[in-house]
């Protein structure tokens, strides 16, 4: 391919906008409208139309589209058909409407707190240190020999009974010096053999380990994890129950269906159960009435409660009153408080419409509190070094149950503290508090507070009980009237705690209540209060998670941070928190909340000040070890905070905002990248308000706008961001007439070109950056239109550097981004020959006013596109050279025919010549996308039309299509 002589077209841009836009052609929609329902005309075969009738269907108009799948149902939703159906079968409401309300007495609503919810926390609570020890008596394992002459069934039953004498009288399995987590892996090995057993058909076996492990709740030699030890062997005895009754269930049914009631304990009768299911329940009650001990034969039967309705319609009524009684033989207070609330439970499984037996229950416990005080107990406490108010939080949890399901859907039972013993009305009040409706409590908050007064400090202490009193009062609102009153005489204790831990626990409580109801006066004072109890001997270190609670509760109801910091004693509250992880975490609810609940931008600088305090303790966490994921969550907190500060026209203030953020948030190059940005738009609003007006005070600011960036970019790791915020802060130093600082930038980035690494890591993988490369060049191509030569620097110096850095750069082996560059470098250098250049800044004199057209710049840019093709002709032979490289060639002919084709002055012989050889080489090895060709040939074709085109009409008969072969 010969040398060439490149000259640009003469392009006029605006009769080439005017030529190609859309003609404007009328169009008649009538009635259509794309937003008005389509009439759909259905055809519907009639019902019970005679075959070969010829109006057989009919057609019905529609102005709502038909739902096909309606449609596929014939139009009847199946649920409405069953509801159909059930409307026209005769029924007897009112039977049904008796029988409803029975079930609904009979069955716990979802209103009642179930035991689940309480299990995890009195695990949690109730611990201990001590070790423990299990001691089970699991049996022999000799078998009995048969006596002669006895029957078969009534030896059956015997060798039953002496297997479990020998619960008694077998060996002995005894595990000591047990961890808290040890002893609990151990019951759950047990609860586990249990259903093993059960499997296996072992029935006997299984009720051995369930009456092993009730006798365990006989030991309280490690009193403090007596609650804990309940829930672990309930869990067993629930699971026995289950399987008892599950067996039982299965064999009811003559044609051995499974039982309803295993579904619905209520849709069934006694007279629904067949005589084997019967003996077999009769059998297990038989059993567990042999086991001697009082305790394991308690927990055991009420295990398996709800098989009483297998027997009859009142065993239930029956059976929880005489299992109460037996609980009245048990001689330890904390063991028969627990056994109570067993039996409460499995009695509102399966009977909660049974009061008489709850209240009696609750009753029996009353009079069972002088036990407390006697000398059993006493030196039981002496000998495990227990105080009695530790000793009392410990019933607290059977109490709560108890007196829950005493107070479920029934009438208020609590109208004065007349009911309790005087000394131990504090341990009632307080279950009381935690078991009724917080409504309830609420509404008679002033009462209780009166109560709680009378009762005796030393056997429960009062800031456990107001604690209490405040968990209801959190829930549920009292009168408004009796409000400050409340909480004047509740902190008037709390304030006297002298534990920094029970205060700390008690106040935390308390705070929601005084955020929910008043000023920030209040809360001020709370928390005050607070940091005078929690500085001394730095106790505030224990109680990170309660101050973290209590942070919480105050952003909870103030959302106004003007108000909110302007608390005198809130930054110094959260000076407490000193511990980094925790201090980060209480930083980030702060932002959080503020970010969702600030709408407006703010100046204030009391929110300002105090953000930045809390901001710069979030980003001096990070540090090496910091994740990336951390960082950009940080980052992002941050940055939501540095969007909405805003001084309006006080763009100077705003400036040193960005100054004082940079070198505080040095750490976390994100916020850096914004800061640029918000800086640049600084500039740019500047710009927009003083239009008319570019004063020298502008242009000092615009100037110092550009100075921040020009420091802050170097400082970023990323290059890719480092080239794309020279080339935007340039944009706006050149919007701004600031030419210097433009200047600086394009030469700052083009300096920054040749250390692009050739692969960048991207999510942890490494990428090519030639992507990356070429579309930065092509769009700062695209911006070097419009700047103006440096007069010190020569003509288009800027492309020229541009040029040689790609020249020299160490490009991929097998790629072609360099001649694709200088490809994409021919209408930038065209779009510079004009006359009157395509877009352009105002206020800013191009090159196109600075040469005015000067043959001199002409020329230079002719030549230089003459070498750029020169560059590209040599690339593609040698592309030629080789076959598997015939692809790359023909693409890189087309992009150069198209530069050609669009900015070239084909008029010239050997251009048009060179454009006609690109086309053929293009299709001369079938590589060539059909599609395009034959739509760039008509456009050619088109373009020959017009006046002056001529030559483009010879040169279309020299272009031909080649089909593949």
């Amino acid at each position: 391919m010969a040398a060439v002589q490149w000259h640009s077209r003469e392009r006029r841009y605006q009769a080439e906008l005017q030529s190609s836009r859309l003609e404007c052609v009328p169009v008649e929609f009538g009635d259509y409208h794309p937003l008005k329902a389509i009439t759909v005309t259905d055809a519907k075969s009639r019902r019970g139309a005679r075959k070969g009738s010829t109006s057989s269907s009919s057609s019905s108009s529609s102005s709502v589209a038909l739902d096909p799948l309606s449609s596929m149902l014939d139009g009847t939703d199946p649920l409405s058909m069953f509801a159909a159906a059930s409307a026209v079968e005769p029924t007897c409401h009112c039977l049904q409407d008796l029988g409803r309300k029975k079930r609904e007495e009979e069955v716990v609503g979802t209103d009642f707190e179930p035991w689940s919810a309480k299990r995890g926390e009195i695990l949690a609570r109730f611990t201990t240190t001590e070790k423990l020890s299990i001691n089970l008596f699991m049996g022999t394992d000799k078998a009995k020999a048969p006596s002669p002459g006895s029957s078969a069934v009534s030896e059956k039953v015997r060798t039953r009974l002496e297997e479990l004498d020998d619960q008694e009288e077998g060996s002995q399995r005894e595990l000591l010096n047990l961890s808290q987590q040890e002893y609990a892996n151990r019951i759950e090995e047990l609860n586990q053999s249990l259903k093993e057993a059960w499997a296996t058909d072992q029935k006997v076996k299984a009720l051995k380990i369930v009456i092993q492990c009730s006798k365990l709740l006989s030991d309280t030699s490690v009193i403090q994890f007596y609650p804990s030890k309940f829930v672990l062997i309930t869990d067993i005895l629930d699971t026995f129950g289950r399987l008892v009754y599950d067996r039982i269930s299965s064999m009811c049914s003559a044609d051995s269906q499974t039982l309803p009631g295993k579904v619905c304990l209520y849709s069934f009768t006694a007279a629904d159960v067949n005589d084997t299911a019967k003996e077999t329940c009769l059998n297990w009650f038989f059993k567990i009435a042999s086991i001697r001990e009082l305790i394991p034969r308690l927990y055991v039967e009420a295990a398996i409660l709800k098989c009483n309705r297998f027997l009859n319609k009142t065993g239930i009524q029956e059976t929880l009153p005489r299992l109460t009684a037996m609980i009245r033989g048990i001689g330890d207070p904390l063991v028969a408080v627990y056994a109570r609330a067993y039996l409460c439970r499995v009695g509102m499984e399966v009977a909660p419409q049974l009061k008489d037996s709850l209240n009696r229950n609750f009753f029996d416990l009353l009079s069972t509190f002088r036990q407390i005080h006697g000398d059993s107990v006493q030196n039981q406490l002496v000998l495990q070094h227990v105080e009695i108010p530790q000793y009392l939080t410990l019933y607290s949890p059977a109490i709560h149950w108890i007196l829950q399901c005493v107070a479920y859907r029934a009438p208020d039972v609590l109208k004065t503290s007349s009911y309790f013993p005087p000394l131990q009305s504090a341990l009632l009040l307080n279950s009381v508090m935690w078991a009724f409706r917080a409504e309830f409590v609420a509404a008679r908050a002033t009462d209780f507070i009166g109560m709680i007064k009378d009762c005796d400090e030393a056997g429960f202490p009062k800031h456990l009980l107001f604690g209490s009193l405040g968990r209801s009062l959190a829930c549920a609102d009292p009168p408004e009237a009796e409000r400050l009153t409340i909480l004047n005489e509740a902190w008037k204790v709390i304030t006297k705690i002298r534990g920094p831990q029970d205060y700390i626990h008690c106040a935390e409580i308390w705070v929601e209540f005084t955020c929910r109801h008043f000023t920030k006066r209040e809360v001020n004072t709370v928390l005050a209060d607070i940091i005078k109890h929690l500085t001394p001997d730095r106790a505030f270190e224990d109680a990170y998670p309660l101050l973290q609670s209590v942070i919480q509760k105050i952003l909870t109801y103030f959302h106004d941070f003007s108000v909110l910091f302007s608390m005198e004693r809130f930054l110094p509250f959260l000076d407490m928190f000193q511990k980094d992880g925790v201090r980060v975490a209480v930083c980030r609810t702060i932002m959080e909340v503020f970010i969702k609940h600030q709408l407006e931008p703010t100046r204030d600088p009391v929110i300002l000040n105090a953000l930045l305090h809390v901001c710069k303790a979030m980003h001096d966490s990070v540090n090496a070890m910091t994740l990336e994921d951390e960082k950009r969550s940080l980052s992002l907190l941050i940055s939501g905070f540095i969007r909405m500060v805003w001084f309006g026209r006080d763009f100077e203030q705003q400036l040193s905002f960005c100054v004082e953020a940079r070198a505080t948030f040095c750490n976390l190059e994100p916020l850096l990248v914004q800061l640029i940005h918000t800086v640049n738009q600084l500039a740019m609003e500047t710009r927009r308000m003083m239009r008319g007006n570019h004063s020298r005070k502008t242009a000092a600011f615009v100037r110092a706008c550009a100075a921040y960036s020009f420091i802050t970019i170097p400082s970023l790791s990323s290059i890719f961001c480092r080239l794309s915020l020279y080339l935007l802060s340039g944009q706006v130093a050149l919007a701004n007439q600031c030419l210097s600082q433009a200047d600086a930038f394009f030469k700052a980035a083009v300096s920054l070109l040749p250390e692009v690494p050739r692969t960048i890591s991207v999510e942890g993988k490494s990428r090519s950056s030639e992507s990356l490369l070429l579309d930065f060049i092509n769009n700062f191509f695209a911006m070097l239109l419009v700047v103006p030569d440096h007069p010190e620097h020569g003509v288009l110096y800027l492309v020229r550097g541009v040029l040689n850095m790609v020249q020299d750069y160490t490009w991929e082996d097998n790629g072609d981004a360099k001649v694709k560059v200088y490809i994409s470098a021919l209408p930038l250098l065209a779009a510079m020959s004009q006359e009157t250049y395509l877009y352009s800044i105002p206020k800013v004199d191009s090159n196109e006013t600075l040469y005015g057209g000067d043959p001199k710049f002409l020329t230079e840019i002719d030549k230089l596109c003459e070498t750029l093709i020169s560059q590209v002709l040599d690339y593609l032979k040698t592309l030629g050279r080789e076959e598997n490289t015939v692809r790359r060639q023909g693409s890189l002919s087309f992009s150069l025919f198209s530069s050609l084709l669009a900015h070239g002055d084909l008029r010239n012989n050997k251009l048009n010549q060179l454009a006609v050889n690109l086309w053929n080489l293009n299709h001369k090895h079938g590589c060539s996308d059909t599609r395009t060709s034959v739509r760039t040939l008509e456009y050619i074709k088109q373009q020959a039309q017009q006046p002056g085109m001529a030559h483009i009409g010879d040169m279309v008969q020299r272009l031909t299509l080649q089909s593949r072969t």
